[in-house]
């Protein structure tokens, strides 16, 4: 990839890692279990260290400054795609949950692909270090999704299959 292709990249994966963040950020509004709102704005907060990183690596003169640009008015429906405000708002915990594993699934693929395509050590770096944190996000929303649900947790396997 040459220089220009790869700040277009990082620029879309700013976009991305906001997208994600107003995503869970909103979504935590709507959450009545408190865990799982928790869980969210961790999440959130996380997403903007995220673009945050990404944003340090950009060189172009068209976003404004990291904090008008990360606190400008969104929805995360761009993280979404098609999504309305109103269905994004109309989801419970199970379904926020759900579209967050796969979402975090996805990107964490698209980050790993994109480092592959980068020779410059920091810059890549920076992708293999997202796509890492974003692993852990599925993780994280995984285990929370299994604690909603009433399933096993994976600290009590060991538990379950002594038993």
């Amino acid at each position: 990839m040459n220089s220009q292709e790869i700040q277009e990249a990082v620029k879309r994966s700013i976009m991305t890692e906001r997208g994600a963040m107003l995503f869970y950020q909103q979504s935590a509004q709507h959450m009545k279990d408190i865990d799982a709102k928790k869980t969210f704005e961790l999440l959130a907060r996380e997403e903007r260290e995220h673009a945050e990183q990404f944003f340090s690596l950009y060189q172009g003169d068209d976003l404004p400054s990291f904090e008008e640009f990360i606190t400008a008015p969104g929805s995360g429906t761009e993280w979404l795609g098609g999504m309305t405000e109103e269905e994004l708002a109309g989801m419970n915990e199970r379904k926020a949950m759900e579209l967050a594993m796969e979402k975090e699934k996805q990107l964490e693929a698209q980050l790993r692909e994109m480092a592959a395509k980068i020779d410059d050590p920091s810059i890549r770096g920076v992708y293999l270090e997202n796509a890492e944190s974003t692993h852990n996000h599925y993780m994280v929303i995984e285990s929370e999704y299994a604690r909603l649900m009433g399933m096993v947790h994976e600290s009590d396997i060991d538990t379950f299959v002594r038993e």
